[in-house]
């Protein structure tokens, strides 16, 4: 592997293949077991997995449609589980945290936030980081500038705070699930239901979409500012979902932040080049 650097931007150059994942349900280092529950959080019951036993508490959050057994497999079993408690929750409307179905008003990122830090907080976590794929690093974002005391530091990956109309046709090309890849889908069919899932990214594209109409297309541009934690962005240079331009605006945005550029990642590198991944991120909060 060859690493540039290039003041605070990280060039890592990937192999060309996936990473070797654990058998499903097999629990990596220090031997603990991925243990799952739910508890009432803003009134509703949101379901999360916990694994390990380390001091320093990790929150995973999932992006659009995404759980914490549908989008960190590799996180929940590989992560170092002596440093780590490592918890993925699922979003109210996602995963197993339904009821109730999921909505998206204007504010929708900013509930995100409060139940994510919330439901921390009811497990008694009175410190924690926060990692963050796709909408799951918006909430992180806001949560981050919001909660500053609550969170210790930040990784986010395939965000974006705010909405071009370049995005939103990029957003209306996956609107029809029928057209998604076999392997993608299957694992959300099986989860929600064919109509569930259809039904939910419509509104998911409708509402994310509606962002394009504020000023600048701003999600939480104004709170970038107010992270203070440290910050780690990294970004696939190959993801065709959210442009590198939104990285590099979270990355000068976000004061002391580090850029890591991953040449052959897509959207989803944290599955395709987990053990690059998890290496990465492990390095950072240690």
């Amino acid at each position: 592997m060859v690493r540039r650097s290039v003041g605070r931007v990280l060039r890592v150059l990937l192999p060309a293949r996936a990473a070797p994942l654990m058998p499903r349900g097999q629990a990596a280092c220090y031997g603990t077991s991925i243990t799952s529950a739910k508890v009432q959080v803003n009134g509703v019951h949101l379901h999360y997995q916990q694994t390990g036993e380390g001091s320093h508490a990790v929150l995973l959050l999932p992006g659009m449609l995404g759980s914490g057994q549908t989008d960190f497999g590799p996180q929940l079993k590989s992560m170092n589980k002596q440093l780590f408690t490592i918890v993925a929750w699922d979003p109210r409307g996602y995963g197993q945290s339904i009821p109730p179905s999921r909505d998206f008003p204007p504010d929708f990122f900013e509930r995100d936030a409060k139940d994510a830090v919330d439901l921390m907080q009811a497990l008694k976590f009175k410190k924690f980081s926060l990692l963050g794929w796709s909408d799951g690093g918006i909430t992180a974002l806001i949560a981050a500038a919001k909660y500053p005391t609550l969170i210790h530091k930040l990784v986010v990956w395939g965000a974006n705070v705010s909405v071009t109309q370049e995005d939103v046709r990029i957003y209306n090309g996956i609107r029809d699930v029928s057209k998604w890849s076999e392997k993608v889908k299957k694992p959300l069919e099986e989860l929600y239901g064919h109509k569930y899932f259809a039904k939910t990214c419509e509104a998911w594209v409708d509402g994310i979409s509606r962002f394009a109409e504020n000023s600048d297309g701003n999600i939480c541009q104004e709170l970038l500012p107010d992270i203070k934690c440290p910050t780690f962005i990294i970004h696939g240079e190959k993801d065709c979902l959210v442009p590198q331009p939104h990285a590099e605006y979270i990355h000068k945005h976000v004061k002391g932040s580090r850029l890591l550029l991953m040449p052959e990642g897509k959207h989803n590198l944290h599955l395709r080049f987990a053990e690059d991944f998890n290496r990465q991120v492990e390095d950072f909060l240690r």
